[in-house]
């Protein structure tokens, strides 16, 4: 389970990472609006935890956003304000619950439990046109045709998956693969589309890795106007 947390108090930030991570979740942590914004939009978390007073964007407009743009990531949506109007605006604006500060840290793990209940099953594979990629094998798979992929093809190609037909800028899946602090650069990601393009031919797959000069990728289904 992927978990992104939206909070520009640094030191609340990483205690609540290292929180779930003691309990098996992967997390990333984000500071502003905006990066949420980037972020939330890979579509590759199972919850955002995100909280309303942020730098640039606030939460309420991060999470109004979001489901605009028909993201149907759960949220959580943390707040120092307790007050009714306060919850009702952060449930309007899309959180599936709303948590005031100070939290207890069993209550936190609470909410995010119950959430993840409410999910269902987890996604076992993503699917587009005639291929889909096994995320517990990491196999591409194309009728009887498969190849496995390395474990940074298999992340892109899950980022590519995920987000299907809409544009994603190399700097997102340059940040998301190989992390903030990584000396990869843009033609790391490059190289490795190329790859990825190379093993989806290699099984007949009718899905096309596209390239938009100054916008990054998106995948599209071969004949599709």
């Amino acid at each position: 389970m992927k978990i992104l947390i939206v909070e520009d108090e640094r030191l609340l930030a990483d205690s609540i990472e290292e929180l779930l991570r003691s309990r098996g979740f992967e997390t990333e942590a984000v500071y502003d609006g905006e990066s949420a914004l980037d972020y939330v939009r890979l579509g590759v978390y199972d919850l955002v935890i995100l909280d309303v007073m942020l730098p640039g964007i606030d939460g309420l407009d991060v999470a109004r956003r979001a489901r605009a743009a028909r993201m149907g990531t759960p949220i959580l949506m943390l707040t120092a304000r307790s007050g009714l109007e306060d919850r009702i605006s952060g449930l309007d604006a899309g959180a599936d619950y709303y948590l005031t500060k100070p939290f207890d840290s069993r209550e936190l793990l609470a909410c995010i439990n119950a959430i993840l209940r409410r999910q269902g099953a987890q996604v076992d594979e993503l699917e587009f046109g005639n291929t889909s990629l096994d995320l517990a094998s990491a196999l591409l798979v194309c009728g009887e045709n498969s190849v496995r992929l390395s474990a940074k093809e298999f992340e892109i190609m899950r980022i590519l998956f995920s987000s299907g037909e809409r544009n994603l800028p190399k700097q997102a899946i340059l940040v998301k693969v190989w992390g903030f602090e990584s000396e990869a650069v843009e033609n790391h990601v490059e190289v490795y589309v190329g790859f990825l393009r190379k093993k989806l031919a290699s099984i007949g797959s009718n899905v096309r890795i596209k390239s938009i000069r100054s916008l990054g990728y998106h995948l599209e289904v071969a004949g599709d106007a």
